[in-house]
This record gives structure tokens, C-alpha cells and sequence, in this order.
């Protein structure tokens, strides 16, 4: 039976065959040259084929919704040539040996010649980023600062039981080192030594009710028992390692942050992965999974794979206040990207007029003709200090500016609530950076990308999130999510390729 003929002829099938074959897909799909054993295997590209129409067209579907897709639609049948329906073991396995490793390639490979077709521009980039829930249990977390703050507090325990064991040792005239801190080998050594001068057993120990330790059995297992916690914090914090605070037990690349539930904006603390895409007429460009939860630090590296993937920088980079920080302006600065991302007090600074030109705010105070700032009182400040910035990877330092004097000011009242001690902050480069982006944003090249950010980047994510209903992973780690963020970003893309085409259609 020919099913092209029972196929609708606007049917997405036909857009996405046409991208499948066009695309050079086949250098990533090669089979590993080995005995053959058993029956033939199932062609590598028809699979994907498979896989990635389930994602284009119902977006995340399970492997038992494609085997039972391929059994049911005639689409998949098509797709097929007359093979027989595959197993979702066949599906799950071609999925875990050969996309986990080059669904990333494959994308780009989609993503150019969908680009190429439809002329897409990458100069102007909308990026937005959501948050997913990661597979994992709810009340499973470790925080690293508990974790610093509990060993802490355990060396003080060593540094107690340490003394009573040199009390005991005094006929043996050994005398065990006090130390702040403790190594866990150092304590593993103190055993062995301890062993050997007091004769202890760990074999012969009496436990049970009825049965009364002796001393060098007590101070032994306390040792053992400290030795073992040091052990586990160790873990925690070399787990959760230098870039965030917290990790869940049961995935241990999940991070724990703050989720919008429902409309009521009534948040959880749930592990979870922070999801950033780069979007450019309405396609994804860049997809990434991250565990920062904050969206400033995901700028730079996001940066840096659109470089790599397309082999320059967007001109028009645009975003939202979470990606406005003086790490992410200087970065513009330096690949030569415009700055339209927004700073945290954008909204305000731009409705409120009060605000915005508030005489009693560090960076609206005159300078005289001696350098000096000035405030609303006619009092001059002077020059304390530079001191460096938190968490800026440049370092960059802000200004300290003294009062030199308030009293008998009649706008000490109104002074005092901006600043404490007659003390206040300049940060000139960044007061600089935020001029720059007002006045980027403002105008009416400006109000326009911030519309088509909120309708592009956001609706990407309401897309996926919402009508397909993809709120939560289905697999674990962070390259298990990788994977499904990455399938569900070629769907989407093969998606709107046809939607384009069938509007160009309808339109000439």
C-alpha cells in the first residue's frame, strides 16, 4: 500500500523528511564495525527519524509512546519503509549509545540548514531561561554551608577527645598533635598508632546492654565514629564544589532553587536544573543546561557556545534583568556586543521619575571642579577607598566617598536614609554601563526587541513547559536532561520550519 497517498499533503511529515535528508546526519549515526551476531540491527537513521518526528509532533514522548506510534500511525509506518515496528528496548538503547553523545551535533547540523533556508539572523539573540525540576526526591538536600559549619564544630569534638587520649597515654610518654583542623588521613594514622600502644582489639569490643566499654574502647570508637563523619562532609563539599551550595542526594548534579508553581507565584525549594535558551526568529539557536541558579551567571557560557556553534557573536544580544551585572557588560564590551540586557532596577529607573532622579542617590550628586562629589546640602565628599567587587572575574573595584561633615545640614533626615555613616558607594564603570543601556533600550529599535524577547524566548518556554506539558525531567543527572532539553529544541525547531513553510505557502 502506497501511505503517501493517505497522508495529508500538509501533513509536518513531508517538512521534516525534507530536513532529515537535506541535513548531513550520517557521519554521527555510523555503526561500530564488529562480529555480527543475532538478527540484522535496525537502521540507525530511520530510528532517529522515528525519535525526533515523536518529538516534533507530540513533543516529549516516552520510548513506550513511540513503539506504540509506530505500530498505530501511518506517518511512523512511512517513516518505517515496511520494517517492522521496533521495541522500546531498541529505542532506549539507540537513544543511550548513540544520541546521548551526538544529539548535541545533530542539532547544529538541524539548526544549519534550517538557518540557511529560512535566512535566519543570528545578530539579533532573545535569551531567556526557566527552571525544570529535576528527577529527584523533594527532601533530599545537603547544603554546603551546613555542611562547612558542622565540621567546624566537629573539630572542636577531635580537638576534645584528642586531650582525654593524651591523658591516657601519659605512661607511654606519646603525645598526639592538637591541631584547628584535621586531615582525615591524620586521624586514620592516630589509629593505627593508638592501636599499637594501647593493645586494643577492634575484635574482641563488647557491645550490647549489660556490657561496659572500657576506656581505650570509648576513646577508639569515638576516633572511628569522627573519622567517619569527616569522611561524609568531605564528600558533601567536594560534591557541590565551587560554584553552588547545595546538591540533591538522589542526583547529585541537581541543584536546589526556588520554583513558580502556579499563578500565585506560591514557590518551592526543589532540586532542580536552570534551563537557558538562545532564541533567533523564532528557532532555537542554543540550548544549555545549567546548575547555577542564578541567570547571571549562565550569560558568559551561553555566550561562549553560540560562538561556537556559529562562529561569531550576536550584535543584539537581549535579556532580562536577571542577566544585568557588570561581569556580563564588561564581557559584551569586550566581544563587541551591544548591551541590552536589562539591570535590576531597569522598570524602575524607566517609570519612576521620583526615583530616577532622586538628587540624594550616589550617582546623581554633582562633581565640582575639585573632582569631589557633591550632595544636595552643598556638602563635598571625600575619597576613602577602592575596594574589589563581590564575584566580579575582572576585577573591577567600587569607590567609598565620605561626607565631611553633616552637621547643621537642614537634608540630613533625607540624606541619611540613602546612605549609613555618611558613607556611600560609586560604581562608575557600571553607572556607566547602566547610562548605556537605558538609552540602548529606550528607543524604538530598543522597544521593539524587548517586545520580541517576551513573545520569543518566553514563548519557547511556554511552548515546551505548558503544551507539552514538559514541567519535570524524566531522566537524571545533567546529562540525562541534555539530552531531553536538546530533542525537544530540534522538535521545536522542526516544528516552526514547517509552520513557515506552510505560511510562505499560503501566502504566495
Amino acid at each position: 500500500m502506497d501511505l503517501s497517498r493517505i497522508i495529508d499533503f500538509s501533513d509536518p511529515l513531508y517538512s521534516f523528511n525534507e530536513v532529515m535528508n537535506r541535513a548531513d546526519l550520517s557521519k554521527y549515526l555510523a555503526k561500530e564495525r564488529r562480529e555480527r551476531r543475532g538478527r540484522r540491527g535496525y537502521n540507525p537513521e530511520t530510528l532517529l527519524k522515528i525519535v525526533l518526528f515523536a518529538f516534533t509532533e507530540n513533543g516529549y514522548s516516552s520510548v513506550r509512546d513511540i513503539e506504540k506510534l509506530c505500530k498505530t500511525d501511518i506517518r511512523y509506518m512511512w517513516l518505517l519503509d515496511n520494517s517492522p515496528a521496533p521495541s522500546f528496548m531498541t529505542i532506549e538503547n539507540f537513544i543511550k549509545n548513540k544520541l546521548t553523545v551526538n544529539i548535541g551535533d545533530i542539532f547544529r547540523e538541524i539548526n544549519r540548514y534550517i538557518f540557511s533556508v529560512m535566512n535566519v539572523d543570528l545578530n539579533h539573540a532573545y535569551i531567556d531561561g526557566t527552571k525544570i525540576e529535576a528527577n529527584a526526591n523533594k527532601y533530599s538536600w545537603v547544603w554546603k554551608r551546613g555542611c562547612i559549619k558542622n565540621r567546624g564544630k566537629l573539630f572542636g569534638k577531635i580537638t576534645a577527645l584528642l586531650e582525654d587520649m593524651n591523658k591516657s597515654l601519659i605512661p607511654h610518654g606519646v603525645r598526639f598533635d592538637i591541631r584547628e583542623e584535621y586531615a582525615i588521613e591524620y586521624l586514620e594514622q592516630i589509629q593505627s598508632a593508638f592501636l599499637s600502644l594501647t593493645g586494643y582489639n577492634p575484635e574482641k569490643a563488647v557491645r550490647g546492654k549489660g556490657h561496659h566499654k572500657t576506656l581505650e574502647q570509648r576513646l577508639y570508637d569515638d576516633l572511628v565514629k569522627y573519622t567517619e563523619k569527616l569522611k561524609k562532609y568531605a564528600e558533601h563539599i567536594a560534591i557541590c564544589g565551587d560554584d553552588r551550595n547545595s546538591y540533591s542526594k538522589t542526583d547529585h548534579d541537581a541543584t536546589f532553587m526556588r520554583i513558580k508553581k502556579d499563578y500565585m507565584r506560591n514557590d518551592r525549594l526543589l532540586p532542580a536544573y536552570n534551563v537557558q535558551f538562545i532564541t533567533c526568529d523564532e528557532f532555537i539557536a542554543v540550548c544549555e543546561v545549567m546548575r547555577h541558579a542564578a541567570d547571571t551567571d549562565c550569560f558568559v557560557p551561553l555566550m561562549k557556545k553560540f560562538n561556537k556553534l556559529y562562529g561569531m557573536y550576536p550584535e543584539y544580544p537581549v535579556a532580562d534583568a536577571g542577566y544585568g551585572s557588570l561581569n556580563n557588560y564588561i564581557f559584551c564590551a569586550e566581544m563587541g556586543m551591544g548591551k541590552y540586557m536589562k539591570f535590576p532596577m531597569f522598570d524602575k529607573t524607566v517609570r519612576d521619575k521620583a526615583y530616577r532622579d532622586d538628587p540624594f542617590r550616589a550617582v546623581n550628586f554633582p562633581i565640582n571642579e575639585n573632582g569631589r562629589l557633591v550632595c544636595p546640602g552643598g556638602r563635598e565628599f571625600h575619597y576613602l577607598k577602592s575596594r574589589p567587587i563581590k564575584n566580579n572575574h575582572y576585577g573591577r573595584t567600587e569607590e567609598l566617598w565620605e561626607c565631611e561633615s553633616c552637621e547643621g545640614c537642614p537634608l540630613k533626615p533625607k540624606c541619611t536614609k540613602s546612605s549609613k555613616n555618611r558613607i556611600v558607594q560609586l560604581n562608575r564603570e557600571l553607572s556607566a554601563y547602566h547610562r548605556e543601556v537605558l538609552e540602548n533600550l529606550n528607543c524604538v529599535h530598543g522597544k521593539l526587541l524587548r517586545r520580541n524577547r517576551s513573545i520569543q524566548a518566553e514563548g519557547a518556554f511556554g511552548e515546551i513547559k505548558w503544551n507539552c506539558r514538559y514541567t519535570r525531567a524524566r531522566r537524571r543527572g545533567l546529562g540525562g536532561l541534555e539530552l531531553e532539553i536538546t530533542l525537544m529544541a530540534c522538535g521545536f525547531n522542526l516544528y516552526k520550519y514547517h509552520l513557515k513553510r506552510q505560511a510562505a505557502v499560503k501566502a504566495a
